[in-house]
């Protein structure tokens, strides 16, 4: 278990439940020291899920940086030899779980928000989260509840509205409690699942076809929005991965979300249903490493790129899939966000105020965690096709994440104090974009992304020459 150098969480129970998973040595767990405190106060575990989640990432990529070192040597003993002790400074580890609110462009606080309709509303028995931060969900907020969504929600009660939105093509999720989760059919199908998932896909070759490369210079392809994806791939990308990100040229992203989930990637236009752009991601797959995927359960499969297929014409890549609420169940096929996936969960309910109202955790965890837990199965996936050969499918969900957090264990004793108003400086870095200067939360750990500018618009969809790249944790400008 790793070692704590102050008196908070250490993650150890997240870490460990996600080492074992990831088919980790663990042996290994005893060289990672937490040093601090996270400063996510909160009635659930999210300070065990925040340092559990990124314990695991920097252990990973210490771990694959290790092998790459020996040449590939085999031997667990002569492994944890070699990855030595990591070190994880826990304040930074709460920092970063909350990157988004620190966001700033030319020193302008520029964060993404919420929209007004993105909120707990009142329904005629209780509350329901609604979703709409982009504007197809808000369009499918109106065509649900009409002009004064407010005062229609509060004539119907919760499932009338989650059903009514949903079957507009909308986000929303009534407040359940944490065992009404449990005993819904969703909650049930995830109950029998890890929290996360790493499986040699059957149909891939038992040997590599071609060498495992170094993480620098790794070809990521990410087909990810808004947090948790792009967080996986930007935490890549701190290691010196060559990320392309892929955009439907008809879903943009908010500006906010990409220049804080950007540093470190280029990002490309490509609708994947047209004949010419299609052929352009195959050829792009060709040379691909890694994909990084967030399309809701199916989707991908009915372009042809169901798992199985991609494990036999590209069979030395590695595929991780995220999901808001898991890949089986009745709701597998849903589209979620954190917040909608916190209210469904029972996460709002035991997060209520002194008034009553449902309330939220102090982070983006679910988001924060997947994210983390994203690279981990990248680099785990890495290690074990360097050592086993084979085709590597990862998986987790937003909703899995939720369930550990309402089983586990409530924080003991007083909470730590909130990250706000810590100084974030030593934390901080700044980088220059074509929308001016960004001030960004640097990657825990030591790596941190190449200086350079952090790209709005798309770019040639085409993979950089694999070549030297900046040592990761050189790049960018501290603030003072």
């Amino acid at each position: 278990m790793p070692r704590h150098a102050g008196a908070g969480a250490t993650g150890g129970d997240v870490l460990a439940t996600a080492w074992q998973a990831l088919g980790g040595d663990p042996a290994l767990l005893a060289g990672l020291t937490v040093r601090g405190d996270v400063g996510l106060a909160s009635p659930f575990a999210v300070e065990s899920l925040a340092l559990g989640a990124v314990g695991a990432q920097v252990l990973a990529a210490a771990e694959l940086a290790a092998q790459e070192h020996a040449g590939g040597a085999r031997g667990a003993d002569a492994q944890q030899h070699a990855v030595g002790h990591v070190e994880l400074d826990a304040r930074h580890v709460g920092i970063a779980f909350r990157s988004e609110r620190f966001l700033e462009v030319d020193a302008v606080a520029s964060g993404p928000g919420f929209a007004p309709l993105s909120r707990f509303i009142p329904t005629a028995d209780g509350s329901v989260r609604l979703h709409a931060n982009y504007p197809q969900h808000r369009a499918a907020i109106a065509r649900a509840l009409g002009p004064d969504p407010l005062a229609a929600a509060a004539r119907l009660t919760g499932p009338e509205v989650e059903d009514r939105v949903v079957a507009a093509g909308g986000v929303a999720a009534v407040v359940r409690t944490a065992q009404e989760w449990r005993q819904h059919p969703q909650g049930q199908a995830l109950e029998a699942l890890p929290l996360v998932q790493l499986e040699r896909v059957a149909a891939g070759p038992r040997a590599p076809t071609r060498p495992v490369p170094s993480i620098r210079g790794l070809r990521v392809l990410d087909l990810t929005r808004v947090l948790a994806g792009p967080i996986g791939t930007r935490t890549l990308a701190s290691y010196g991965a060559d990320v392309l990100r892929v955009d439907n040229p008809r879903s943009p992203e908010d500006p906010a979300t990409l220049l804080e989930t950007g540093p470190g990637k280029r990002h490309v236009e490509l609708d994947l249903a047209a004949g010419a752009d299609r052929d352009r991601f195959d050829e792009l797959l060709d040379h691909a490493d890694v994909l990084v995927q967030g399309y809701r359960p199916g989707a991908l499969a009915a372009l042809g790129l169901h798992p199985d297929r991609l494990a036999q014409r590209w069979p030395d890549l590695v595929v991780v899939t995220l999901s808001a609420w898991g890949t089986s169940g009745p709701w597998s096929g849903r589209r979620g966000f954190d917040s909608v996936v916190q209210a469904a969960t029972g996460i709002a309910d035991g997060a209520r105020d002194a008034a009553g109202a449902p309330g939220v955790l102090p982070a983006q965890a679910l988001d924060h965690g997947a994210g983390h837990l994203i690279a981990a199965l990248v680099l785990r996936a890495l290690t074990r096709r360097r050592r086993e050969g084979g085709t590597w499918h990862g998986e987790l969900s937003l909703a899995g994440l939720a369930s550990w957090l309402t089983a586990a264990p409530r924080p003991a004793g007083p909470p730590s104090a909130p990250v706000e108003p810590v100084d974030a400086a030593p934390y901080l870095v700044r980088l220059p974009s074509a929308a001016g200067v960004l001030t960004l939360v640097r990657p825990p750990g030591s790596p941190t992304w190449p200086a350079g500018p952090v790209h709005l618009a798309p770019a040639e969809a085409r993979w950089r020459d694999r070549g030297p790249t900046p040592p990761a944790g050189r790049g960018g400008q501290k603030v003072p």
